[in-house]
């Protein structure tokens, strides 16, 4: 595994679920945790990850490649977004990294997974910040899809 670039962006949640449920909605045919664009991929490393949808208003199409897959511990992909403004060369992706740790039962809290999420190369520290808050969000989102079944 490469070190990370640039400004790292990261954020985290407790889901009370084991991992194996968390990884399955992380990579299901239908799953749609990344701000409800529809993902297509064969979740195989080397292999490229589309995600289509809908931004305030505008259609998008992101692009990526399948970096690391080894479930249900950890989901690597690189992600470029036109919607940025940057173009698109390599230096323009960023790598997620999801991680998956199950967490312990502490009565009254059961037992479920910490999902934690890093996406390296942002520019400035803002921007990092900036990435941090929607990755948080994402991750409530994922959380409350999980946990209500």
């Amino acid at each position: 595994m490469s070190e990370p670039e640039g400004h790292v962006a990261t954020a985290s949640v407790v889901i009370a679920a084991p991992p194996q449920e968390v990884w399955d909605a992380l990579v299901a045919p239908d799953a749609q945790y990344m701000f409800g664009s529809d993902i297509v991929t064969d979740w195989t490393a080397g292999s490229p990850i589309l995600f289509r949808g809908r931004w305030e208003g505008k259609p998008f199409e992101d692009t990526g490649t399948i970096l690391a897959v080894d479930p249900p511990r950890r989901l690597r992909y690189s992600h470029y977004s036109p919607l940025s403004g940057a173009p698109d060369v390599p230096e323009s992706y960023h790598r997620l990294t999801f991680t998956l740790d199950a967490v312990p039962a502490v009565p009254p809290v059961p037992a479920g997974t910490r999902l934690s999420l890093t996406q390296d190369n942002n520019e400035t520290p803002q921007a990092a910040e900036h990435a941090s808050g929607m990755w948080r969000d994402m991750l409530d989102t994922l959380r409350e899809s999980i946990e209500q079944g």
